[in-house]
């Protein structure tokens, strides 16, 4: 494996190697002094550089923070320190193998992106090198989350010997490094390609918004293959250990006599830590770019006509993320709990520092959007709104109802996220009925669990949908849809990046579960006193909660995200069209009816390229309903949501029967289950890793590849159905599929919590709990947040093989005409 690792790697030096002279032998971008002004020093800039840029070095001064803090913290005894070394060996095993796979298919993708840039020249030049450091920075950020995580198991069994306030605390600090290295090196990444791509590279802003949009292809690219690997590893590994131990042997979890133990410890910091850091960072980046991108449209839009004028709309979404970050450190110091607190009470306490930091981000979002759409805008610029919008005096600091509206699309981002956030606790959460009406199910049969669960999720659905619909309605209205509707569309992309600005801290409570998970299983195995594991279990509890939550968010954020990325994909049409493929006018083909001669008449209309509208470019490509091609695109759409979800959940379920075939070998072998020799941890760990990497290449790739296929065939209007048909039926299941999952987990926990008079821990209908439980597993961990994923890498395909649609897609509807 070392040898094949340091092969690819010499290969992708000298591939980048070539595309840097290659990018260098061609020239610099455009010199028009109207499109470099905007990038003299200037307050505009200044502020700019201490929001966004400095916001993502305090993220990551803090993550280094945390870091130490949970480094000084005691390790606990040597039985503790060994599980979590084994722990800790299986989950860098698995993902040495991981990077290998991904690294060869970043390999291909990144020859055929050159050759498209520089022997096609269908492509901007510096899109290679952009999509690579993409997903370097993701998988980087994956890993960075997973030492931490993997370090901090058995620091919070220690410190859970204390108080349960001690665990918590160790948990969420260490959960806050994903957190932090999350939104600290995805705002790094972004704001360093602007000013590469602005001072350096010369380009003019137009290019570099919608160029940009590469670098979240390649998150995106990683993010699937992290999810999806870590997603069947975790549930393969989870699912055997509960039907082979508890269910076939009675023993309980996280029993060392369970061969299948530390694989479903591996997994839980594989897929739930490397594989959901992987997957909000994309949705992190995503909403910047796209915003970035849409900024400059919606500013021509008003009548912008440099960079300067534009400037301050491509910037804000940049700096609101920076003060995110900062909200989201002083929000992680809000948590605190006290011993003996229920379920309710901890998820209360997370709550507090989400809450505080939401507050303290709205302030700065006011403040911040008046300044950049208001004191920093150019005279011409300020005349232009002037006409449009009353300047209001808010006392301390003055500002325009368009800011106002510009403000009331980020404050409905947040508010969506927080009210999803709550629903998703309420829907999974075993201090509510839902939840525990599963429970109660349990005593009929395995059966009857599963069909409440199913409608738990089901049920689950209308709130976050509610909310979104909500979110983008009022942003849409509020910012100018409804007189243009790219203005509109800036707004609803500003309420994602609204929704993700507080990301540090809401990814902070998603990765101390797994950490609190861990923590109970090294409890466990090291036979640690009664009372530590009650409290480790009362914190596993809420991690469940909070990782169905944060899956929620998750959710939330990337419906908000692929619609703003649906506008992001016109952008790098006209992009692609007048930069690299040198298109004038677009042409638009009109029918009319002449009433004299009583015949249709077909005429063409062309409007110039920077000038044309949304709409123009919908007339262009016919992306209406009555176009077999935007329906079939839809229909292609809503399929793939399905397939996907087929093939990853059969992934796990053939994973799991080889996992459950080794548990029970090793329950047979003499002495294990008298304790008296170890069963075969290494084995089940190799099944598990082995299992995940052949089985997450084929859905991965069908991902990056229907897309493609989808404009060659179908053109843009094809593309826009496939986009919005994954998005509707997409976003609907990956919520359904998380809440049902979160759900069954927290009703077998409220059995074995004594909750359920009569029937405890062990009893038959524990064991029915435990089968609902194992069915959740793949549709709370694997199926369902990969779909996330999966609804906006189709997007970044579509965006960043844009250049591929115009060419074989025009050429082929030619054709068919």
């Amino acid at each position: 494996m070392k040898r094949n690792l340091g092969l690819l790697s010499v290969l992708f030096v000298v591939v980048i190697a070539i595309n840097i002279y290659l990018i260098l032998s061609h020239g610099v971008g455009t010199t028009n002094p109207n499109e470099l002004a905007g990038f003299e020093w200037s307050n505009l800039w200044i502020f700019w550089l201490l929001t966004a840029p400095l916001g993502s070095a305090i993220a990551l001064i803090f993550t280094y923070v945390f870091f130490k803090q949970m480094k000084k913290c005691d390790p606990g005894n040597d039985r503790m320190q060994k599980i979590a070394r084994a722990v800790r060996e299986g989950a860098f095993a698995y993902l040495r193998q991981q990077y290998s796979v991904v690294g060869m298919v970043f390999f291909v993708l990144l020859v055929v992106l050159s050759i498209m840039a520089f022997v096609f020249e269908i492509q901007f030049r510096w899109v290679p090198i952009a999509f690579l450091t993409g997903g370097f920075f993701s998988g980087l950020c994956g890993f960075i989350g997973m030492n931490t995580a993997t370090l901090a198991s058995n620091r919070t069994a220690q410190a859970a010997m204390q108080s349960l306030n001690s665990g918590l605390r160790v948990a969420l600090r260490s959960g806050a490094v994903m957190g932090l290295v999350v939104v600290g090196f995805g705002l790094l990444d972004i704001c360093l390609w602007f000013i590469v791509l602005n001072n350096v590279l010369m380009l003019s802003l137009h290019e570099v918004t919608v160029s940009m949009l590469a670098f979240g292809m390649g998150a995106s690219t990683q993010a699937l293959f992290a999810r999806v690997g870590g997603g069947i590893y975790t549930k393969a590994a989870d699912m055997g250990s509960d039907l082979a131990g508890k269910v076939e042997a009675g023993i309980p979890e996280d029993d060392p006599r369970n061969a299948g133990v530390i694989a479903d410890n591996v997994g839980d910091n594989v897929g739930d830590v490397a594989g959901m850091g992987a997957d909000l960072y994309e949705s992190y980046c995503g909403a910047i770019l796209a915003t970035a991108a849409i900024g400059f449209a919606t500013a021509k839009s008003f009548g912008a006509t440099s960079a300067v004028d534009a400037l301050p709309w491509v910037l804000l979404p940049m700096s609101l993320a920076g003060l995110g970050n900062i909200a989201s450190i002083l929000g992680i110091y809000f948590v605190k709990t006290e011993e003996k607190a229920s379920l309710k009470t901890l998820m209360a306490a997370l709550f507090k520092g989400i809450n505080a930091s939401t507050i303290m981000i709205s302030i700065f979002s006011l403040g911040l959007i008046c300044m950049l759409l208001g004191s920093f805008l150019t005279p011409q610029m300020k005349n232009i709104l002037g006409q449009s919008y009353t300047e209001i005096d808010l006392g301390f600091i003055k500002c325009t109802t368009y800011c106002l509206g510009v403000f009331a699309a980020v404050l409905s981002g947040l508010i969506a996220g927080w009210i999803i956030g709550k629903a998703t606790e309420y829907f999974t959460s075993n201090d509510f009925p839902p939840t525990q009406n599963i429970a109660k199910q349990a005593i009929t049969s395995p059966a009857t669990v599963i069909v409440e669960g199913i409608a738990v999720g089901m049920l689950a659905t209308w709130i976050s949908i509610v909310c979104v619909v909500a979110a983008i309605f009022v942003s849409f209205w509020l910012t100018g849809g409804f007189v243009d509707p790219i203005r509109g569309l800036y707004g609803i992309s500003m309420a994602a990046v609204g929704m993700l600005s507080t990301l540090g801290i809401t990814l902070a409570t998603d990765a101390y579960g797994p950490i609190a998970d861990n923590a109970g299983g090294n409890a466990q195995m090291s036979n640690l006193p009664h009372q530590v594991r009650e409290r480790t279990d009362a914190l596993d509890a809420l991690g469940n909660t909070t990782a169905a939550t944060g899956k929620g968010f998750a959710i939330g954020s990337a419906a908000l995200t692929a619609l703003a990325l649906l506008a992001a994909y016109v952008e790098e049409i006209r992009g692609n069209l007048q930069s690299v493929q040198k298109v004038k006018s677009l042409e638009i083909r009109e029918v009319s009816f002449d009433e004299a001669s009583n015949t249709q008449i077909t005429t063409t209309r062309k409007v110039p390229i920077e000038k044309a509208s949304l709409s123009d470019f919908m007339a262009k490509y016919e992306v209406t309903l009555m176009n077999p091609n935007v329906i079939s695109g839809l229909f292609i759409g809503s399929m793939m949501v399905f397939l996907f979800c087929a093939l990853t959940l059969k992934a796990v379920g053939r994973s799991a029967s080889g996992m459950v075939g080794k548990i029970v070998q090793e329950l047979k072998r003499p002495g294990v289950m008298e304790g008296k020799v170890d069963p075969d941890y290494a084995g089940c760990v190799q099944i598990a890793t082995a299992g995940a990497q052949r089985e997450m290449i084929l859905p991965s790739l069908i991902a990056i590849i229907v897309p493609i296929v989808t404009g060659v065939l179908f053109n843009v209007s094809g593309v826009m159905g496939l986009l919005a048909g994954a998005l509707g039926t997409g976003f609907v299941t990956a919520i359904m599929m998380a809440a049902s999952g979160g759900a069954w987990d927290n009703a077998k926990k409220w059995i074995e919590g004594g909750n359920l008079a009569g029937h405890p821990k062990g009893s038959i209908a524990h064991k029915a709990a435990v089968v609902g439980d194992t069915v959740g597993d793949p549709f709370k961990d694997t199926s369902g947040p990969s779909l996330n994923i999966l609804v906006k890498l189709m997007s970044m395909v579509a965006i960043v093989f844009v250049g591929i649609t115009l060419t074989l897609g025009d050429k082929i509807g030619s054709w068919l005409k």
